[in-house]
């Protein structure tokens, strides 16, 4: 891919013509890289992705303009010329059924010249017929990378400890990095910038997206609060590893019972299943629990008054009103579950 002569952050806050109050850390580090060179551009070939906690803001910004860059690519035909992955091939674990991830993950792969291997749980019982590690040795003599969707983190953990090709995280109960990436993007496309934006989640806490949130957010100069019941806050360790991005980056973390609090002043308002996948049983408890949760036009009326609502799918009433979800102008849901094919494609 072609490389401007300015590191990723400085290229997406220029391209972006940034004219909202700066977090003044972020703004400094931009400033000091505007003679940046193509140095600054990172070589991710061989690494992992299993949580954006692993990634420097550059490194985030260099992934977020590259999945701009492709998706200009195939809005104008062009990459059919462009083929980087011709010859190589992707294993893909799926623990969870899937329709965005699997989906997006396959034709992005295939559209970039690459072999997708879907494995479903049919295909390969993690931990049970073979070892994880077992299992990570054998796809490393066959793949180039491996995408995994799977109930636990530490499976991603321990694939990553004994495979020889990179791991990317397609979703665990801990983090959903492919997703948040997407987020971002959309943000960018409907904003023009990232930095300063202030985003609002309304719902469980302790959940895949509001933890990889935490872990994003900060570095791109975004301040993030989350408005969850009693007994359904952030993981505690990801709260304090986000509490000390936000002192390091000059961002804010809000955690609330309030929704109003959380939603007032805020750019982005995202919501998330109350019942995750695997958690069908608690679900009558968990309604209960979210009452008075739901994004409405009550609640949005506190934002600000450009204010976007996203949701990474799928969406239940209970969750958002049809009026808020289906809004053309305020809910970016579609574009935002289009982007993931860029995002996982640059992967």
């Amino acid at each position: 891919l072609f490389k401007p002569a300015m590191s990723p952050l400085q290229l997406l806050i220029k391209v972006g013509r940034l004219a909202v109050v700066q977090s003044p850390r972020i703004a400094s580090r931009a400033a000091s890289s505007a003679a940046a060179s193509t140095d600054k551009w990172s070589n991710l070939k061989g690494r992992h992705f299993l949580t954006l906690r692993d990634y420097s803001e550059s490194e985030i910004a260099q992934l977020l303009w590259t999945a701009k860059d492709l998706k200009a690519r195939h809005a104008q035909d062009r990459l059919l010329s462009y083929r980087p992955l011709e010859g190589h091939s992707l294993g893909m674990i799926f623990e969870k059924r899937s329709t965005r991830t699997r989906v997006s993950t396959e034709t992005g792969f295939f559209l970039l010249g690459g072999q997708p291997v879907f494995l479903s749980p049919q295909d390969v019982h993690l931990g049970t017929n073979e070892s994880l590690p077992d299992t990570a040795k054998v796809l490393s003599g066959f793949c180039d990378a491996v995408l995994a969707r799977v109930y636990a983190h530490d499976s991603l953990m321990t694939l990553s400890e004994h495979s020889s090709v990179p791991i990317v995280n397609g979703l665990s109960d801990q983090y959903h990095p492919l997703q948040v990436l997407a987020d971002f993007l959309t943000a960018y496309e409907n904003f023009g910038h990232l930095n300063g934006l202030v985003w609002a989640f309304v719902g469980d806490g302790d959940n895949n997206m509001t933890h990889s949130l935490m872990m994003g957010c900060p570095k791109l100069g975004m301040s993030i609060r989350i408005a969850s019941p009693a007994g359904y806050d952030p993981n505690p360790a990801v709260v304090q590893d986000a509490r000390e991005l936000s002192r390091q980056y000059g961002t804010q973390l809000v955690l609330t019972r309030d929704p109003a609090e959380a939603v007032r002043g805020a750019d982005v308002i995202v919501t998330d299943t109350f019942v995750s996948m695997g958690r069908e049983a608690e679900k009558e408890r968990r309604l209960k629990d979210f009452k008075g949760f739901q994004v409405n036009s009550n609640l949005v009326a506190h934002a600000k008054p450009r204010w976007v609502f996203m949701h990474c799918l799928p969406r239940k009433q209970e969750e958002v009103t049809d009026d808020i979800f289906y809004d053309s102008k305020r809910s970016l849901v579609w574009p935002e579950s289009h982007n993931r094919k860029c995002t996982v494609g640059r992967y």
